[in-house]
């Protein structure tokens, strides 16, 4: 039987790879798809314990954190169209150069 457990974990493993994606890698699209990885971890913390609880509260904080990262792929779009056309490249060391 799957226990609350076993998702913390695989929760866990989920943000570490996110984490260290973010911290590591120098491409941008990399880097948003390490933040979304770190997202659906929280995502699956919060519905594990909304599940164990017997409680709703975690499943609808859920949904605002879709949202949320939602949005954040949206921006971070805008952002790598940006940083595309500027600079013909998405590497984040040429990111900081953008201020013309």
């Amino acid at each position: 039987m799957i226990t609350a457990t076993h998702y913390l974990i695989l929760s866990l493993m989920m943000f570490s790879l996110g984490l260290i994606g973010v911290m590591v890698r120098r491409n941008f699209i990399t880097v948003l798809m390490s933040l979304e990885l770190i997202f659906n971890a929280v995502n699956l913390n919060l519905i594990a314990f909304s599940f164990r609880l017997g409680d709703l509260s975690g499943q609808i904080l859920a949904i605002f954190v879709i949202t949320v990262a939602a949005a954040e792929a949206a921006i971070g779009l805008g952002l790598i169209i940006a940083l595309t056309r500027i600079k013909d490249t998405v590497i984040l060391d040429d990111a900081n150069e953008m201020r013309s």
